[in-house]
């Protein structure tokens, strides 16, 4: 019998090749936090002990001083940015998104104001800051940094991801050390990074890390740094963090996924991983108008994903219209498409369940085919494709 819970619920048997996306939610969890949960869950625990549990193992994974669980990296951009305002003073934490007494300002570069599916600055909002912007979104400068740092500067947020613009931006070594020279500390949103340590070992006071992406736990943030500061996180659940707090679950699933990262096979799961993008490129190998390429993660985490180009003309379909359709069906196969109107999209095999390649493989060789026998391109305006989505999301839940 198959433990799949989702036909019992009439939901899709969805196949992930689009990566740790929330949407989707966010990753497989591994055997050893599913286990923790479980156990935990009919258990009761002093929250403050059980807290302090998980600081220790944040630290020992991380080199940070102290660790706090946050409900997601999200709320821990919110409560890392509370912290750097109030720090430990309980009256300031209770008045909070009331922060017109406090230094209130936080920085950002304009490139790295993306959105994740909400807005980054919102985040941030959320704390009562508000927030700067740095230079302009295709080009930033160490100057510009450095001019917009007043005495309302409480921190400067440096974002990390696939979305943000990656070219003519301050670099990450250069923003904290402009930063540290005005004595403003420095937060770091890297949600979706594999490594653990670099950042504090290059001068981030705090940095907030997803505890369920690539770590595998429940839904969950991390947020690691110095004693201090995550003490000032921690008190946030007297305040702002009331309303994101965690449960016994959580905090047990992300310190057991924690623990079985020092040990997990990583090499093994590269192997694994290039395994099925070697499965793909021999799916769509001669397939007219369709280009394959194995490329690298955009923020040096330790993945390939492969680049599909269509070429529409030859293809009989535009890459967005053909990842619709893989979308649908019986088999629906969701695949990475943040920059679709491009032609282009990516497959990510991060994810995977075994033999979930072979389905991707067939599902890509089917939908192709199909186009091949159209009289006309199948081709959907991008812009209605757009709007096809926010009606969409409008017309939650029907």
């Amino acid at each position: 019998m198959s433990n799949d819970i989702r036909p019992e619920l009439g939901l899709r048997q969805i196949v992930n090749v689009s990566g740790t996306m929330t949407s989707l939610g966010a990753s497989i969890a591994v055997p050893e936090a599913i286990e923790a949960m479980s156990r935990g869950l009919p258990q009761f625990f002093d929250m403050s002990a059980l807290h302090r549990y998980a600081s220790t193992v944040i630290a020992d994974l991380t080199g940070a001083e102290a660790g706090f669980v946050t409900a997601s990296c999200a709320s821990g951009i919110t409560v890392a940015v509370a912290a750097m305002m109030t720090g430990t003073d309980l009256l300031a934490i209770e008045r909070l998104p009331d922060a017109s007494a406090l230094k209130n300002e936080v920085l950002m570069l304009s490139g790295h104001m993306v959105s994740f599916g909400a807005p980054v600055e919102q985040m941030v909002r959320l704390a009562g800051a508000r927030v700067v912007p740095v230079g302009q979104a295709t080009s930033a400068s160490a100057y510009q940094l450095a001019g917009s740092i007043t005495d309302r500067t409480a921190a400067a947020l440096f974002v990390v991801s696939h979305h943000v613009v990656d070219y003519a931006q301050v670099p990450f070594q250069t923003f904290v050390e402009v930063a540290h020279a005005r004595g403003v500390p420095v937060i770091v949103d890297a949600a979706s990074e594999y490594d653990l340590r670099t950042f504090l070992e290059q001068g981030a006071d705090l940095v907030v890390y997803s505890g369920h992406k690539f770590l595998g736990g429940p839904t969950s943030g991390i947020v690691a740094g110095s004693k201090e500061l995550i003490r000032a996180c921690y008190l946030q659940n007297r305040g702002i963090g009331r309303g994101m707090k965690v449960g016994k679950e959580t905090i047990l699933g992300v310190g057991a996924a924690l623990t079985a990262w020092k040990t997990r096979d990583h090499a093994a799961i590269r192997v694994r991983e290039r395994e099925a993008l070697e499965t793909w490129l021999t799916a769509l190998a001669d397939r007219p108008g369709v280009s394959a390429t194995i490329v690298p993660d955009p923020t040096n985490n330790p993945l390939d994903r492969l680049k599909v180009s269509i070429n529409s003309n030859d293809a009989r379909i535009t890459a967005w219209n053909l990842a619709m359709r893989l979308a649908t069906g019986n088999r629906p196969v969701i695949v990475r498409d943040h920059e679709i109107e491009h032609g282009h999209f990516f497959l990510d095999p991060c994810n995977l369940h075994p033999q979930e390649k072979h389905v991707v493989a067939e599902r890509l060789v089917e939908e192709l085919e199909k186009a091949q026998l159209s009289n006309q391109i199948i081709s959907t305006p991008i812009e209605e494709v757009w709007l096809s989505r926010e009606r969409t999301i409008l017309n939650w839940p029907d």
